[in-house]
């Protein structure tokens, strides 16, 4: 099968970057014939056709319009069995919501801002692609839920299919290869208990709730790490404020995530708008209870008390009485139901999930011509 990907470049080292990537070669390795069409930026991948798209330097508004109609050109020119896209682009078989929907991130926000420019256009092609694409994909229940209720999809046009985690990469067998290391790194005391934060987009994901709970948790020997790509003074102020300045290390974006997740003992995500993310899942396959938003779609795959707690994001009483429950509990435990909570999200399983839908595209062609 002939298959036409349109994606961003999957360059920077985040879970949704990881995502794609581990897809794209796990559809190689099952026999697709994978086309990736992308902006300029897309590394070569290993078995994959790249086409890249030129786009002219833009404001954020016209390049997303841009981006838009230069796919619609790309994919007229050539010849697929299956057109897929991850972006908000207007000639597709399968739409991957992997963005959720940009209206109920918007209604997400704690002060919604004017809806600008680049917001009408966003929500102008998002209404068009869940109404004119055959099928929709989304990365979990809550995504599914929101997109039929927003926008009005029929249930048979949509799917879930869940993100799939790299089980080799993110290990509990990291934790005495690189524990020690990363410990020593961070300042981090061998024995201290280690929260770890992993996001980009700082006030999406709730870094000032984490931060906020973290201060109020009794362990005063404890550390936060944050790791991710934003603007951190805001947040470095709100702990300095907060007494925790000393007890919070900033790490940045890094290519090396693995690591981290090997150096700490829970994650905390209280995002207040995320589709899945993937993080959810590197946690857990490295061994690490996960406190996550209930927002978020990763929480469908947390059972609460066994690998981890599920609230609201905005709630950090809640979220430091989860710390305080799993800091009490046997690591051994905690990190053997963490593992197996991941070990049915591979790449394989994704692929297959992808396989079902790709098997119904003849049919739904012709109810959108």
């Amino acid at each position: 099968m002939k298959l036409l990907i349109i994606a961003r470049p999957f360059v920077f080292h985040g879970g949704v970057e990881r995502a794609t990537a581990g897809l794209v070669g796990a559809l190689v390795d099952h026999g697709y014939d994978v086309h990736l069409l992308s902006p300029p930026g897309q590394a070569s991948t290993r078995g994959v056709t790249l086409h890249t798209l030129s786009l002219p330097p833009l404001p954020s508004a016209a390049r997303v319009l841009a981006l838009a109609v230069s796919a619609r050109r790309a994919v007229a020119r050539g010849s697929w069995d299956v057109v897929q896209s991850h972006e908000r682009t207007l000639r597709q078989d399968v739409y991957r919501a992997g963005e959720g929907c940009h209206r109920a991130y918007l209604a997400s926000e704690a002060r919604p801002s004017a809806r600008g420019l680049y917001h009408r256009i966003v929500l102008a092609l998002e209404r068009r692609v869940f109404a004119r694409t055959p099928r929709i994909v989304a990365i979990a229940e809550a995504g599914r839920r929101q997109i039929e209720a927003l926008y009005g999809v029929a249930p048979s046009r949509i799917a879930v299919v869940y993100n799939g985690v790299d089980l080799e990469r993110f290990h509990p067998e990291n934790r005495p290869r690189y524990r020690e290391a990363v410990r020593g790194e961070a300042g981090i005391a061998a024995g201290a208990f280690t929260v770890l934060f992993v996001g980009s987009g700082f006030a999406r994901k709730g870094l000032a709730t984490a931060v906020e709970a973290f201060a109020a948790f009794s362990d005063r020997g404890s550390r936060l790490v944050v790791l991710g790509k934003g603007h951190a003074g805001e947040y470095q102020s709100l702990a300095s404020r907060l007494g925790i300045g000393e007890r919070v290390v900033w790490l940045g974006a890094r290519a090396d995530p693995e690591r981290w997740y090997a150096g700490a003992d829970i994650a905390v995500l209280p995002s207040r708008y995320e589709p899945f993310g993937n993080v959810h899942l590197e946690a857990l396959a490295s061994g690490l209870p996960v406190v996550a938003s209930a927002r978020a779609g990763g929480a469908e795959v947390i059972a609460e008390g066994v690998n981890g707690a599920v609230v609201e994001p905005t709630d950090a009483r809640a979220i430091t009485s989860a710390l305080e429950r799993f800091r009490e509990r046997p690591a051994a435990d905690l990190v053997g139901a963490a593992r197996r909570s991941a070990e049915p999200y591979t790449y394989a399983a994704q692929v297959r999930g992808f396989a079902e839908i790709y098997g119904q595209i003849a049919r739904a062609r012709c109810d959108f011509p």
